[in-house]
């Protein structure tokens, strides 16, 4: 025998043949029905999963109608106030004397139901004057020198602050206290 046939008759694998098992026909029926609850619970992940992913689309769906109409309520609050100030200002056109008096006291109305409307969706004012300056809610834009507040209060706010439910939703404009130059030493 040559070198190369005795290494290829040893590099093959030796192997028995696989000697069937004999099952029992409890053991047979038993494999039987672990097969039918496996394609059972094959066919039930399938429907889960594609249940899944129709939930996901439909709430992508949902998402962005949701994002699309936002506004749709409070504009429906909006359009009888921008209807009473069309009025308003047609009233406006032709006022003198009483009637100056009726549209001023009118307009305050037409401010005050604005002011609700905004105010049922989470709109909310920041009272800053006389209060304690605070940089979270208040943006400083000067100092006065004032010995009738007690520094670092707001002794005028120049422009209304509001929050969006917890957020800021712009900061009030303020004027700050300071010691007078005389009573700082």
């Amino acid at each position: 025998m040559s070198k190369t046939e005795n290494e290829t008759s040893s590099a093959e694998p030796t192997t028995s043949p696989v000697e069937p098992v004999a099952l029992s026909p409890e053991q047979i029926e038993d494999l039987k029905g672990r097969a039918a609850k496996a394609d059972e619970n094959w066919d039930r992940l399938l429907r889960t999963t594609a249940d899944f992913d129709n939930f996901k689309k439909r709430a992508a769906r949902e998402k962005i109608e949701a994002a699309q109409y936002a506004s749709f309520s409070l504009l429906q609050k909006l359009l009888p106030v921008l209807d009473n100030f069309e009025m308003a200002l047609t009233a406006a056109q032709s006022a003198t004397g009483d009637k100056l008096t009726s549209l001023q006291s009118g307009v305050a109305m037409i401010q005050q139901q604005l002011k609700g409307a905004l105010a049922d969706t989470g709109l909310e004012e920041i009272d800053a004057t006389g209060k304690p300056f605070d940089p979270m809610l208040h943006e400083a834009v000067s100092q006065q020198e004032t010995a009738d507040m007690p520094e670092d209060h707001v002794t005028q706010q120049l422009r209304k602050g509001y929050k969006f439910k917890d957020r800021l939703l712009r900061a009030a404009t303020v004027i700050v206290a300071k010691k007078p130059a005389d009573q700082a030493k």
